[in-house]
């Protein structure tokens, strides 16, 4: 992600968002530009969508992609992967834009340069959703899928899954993830 102008407000960020073609990220005042994915990023975040789709499309459930903006109590306003809101969705309505607030999972496929904030800062802002039961980091260079979940109690644990014969069950909503389909098609260098 590339830093460009500092102290914007959420309008201005919202505005911004609607005339441009460029997604950003928003976090207190920044916007950060989110880089383009790789075959591999895209094959994932494709595979990974039509799965939820199919898991809860005939439920009270709703699968979007990355084209979806998400925002959290803790001021973040981006665009994940892959999520699932159950219920009605609580939809904020800006400049002729919409943000999601009440997800229930959020998938992030990883990249060298987001990586690690995938898995730290966006991870402690993520869990600011009172919603959010299950987030899942997928590795795209190799098979490697994290798995983050609420458990009893109110915090997370993590699981993690490398072979292709193994199941993600998430948590906040009945889906399944196949590693192998998540990983369909995708080429590893």
């Amino acid at each position: 992600m590339t830093r460009t102008r500092p102290h914007h407000s959420v309008e201005e960020y919202l505005f911004l968002e609607a005339t441009q073609d460029v997604k950003h990220e928003y976090l207190h005042g920044e916007m950060f530009a989110m880089a383009g994915g790789s075959p591999n990023h895209d094959a994932i975040s494709l595979n990974i969508s039509v799965i939820f789709h199919a898991a809860v499309r005939h439920s009270q459930c709703r699968a979007f992609t990355s084209n979806m903006r998400i925002r959290t109590p803790s001021g973040l306003y981006t665009y994940p992967d892959a999520s699932i809101v159950c219920g009605e969705p609580d939809v904020l309505h800006v400049q002729g834009t919409e943000t999601i607030g009440n997800p229930v999972a959020l998938v992030e496929v990883l990249s060298k340069s987001t990586g690690d904030y995938d898995r730290t800062a966006k991870f402690d802002l993520y869990r600011s959703i009172p919603t959010l039961r299950d987030y899942i980091l997928i590795e795209q260079s190799r098979i490697g899928i994290e798995h983050r979940y609420v458990v009893p109690g109110g915090g997370w644990t993590v699981q993690n899954f490398e072979t292709p014969d193994q199941r993600v069950c998430l948590t906040g909503v009945d889906v399944e993830l196949p590693v192998d389909l998540v990983y369909e098609r995708v080429k590893f260098t």
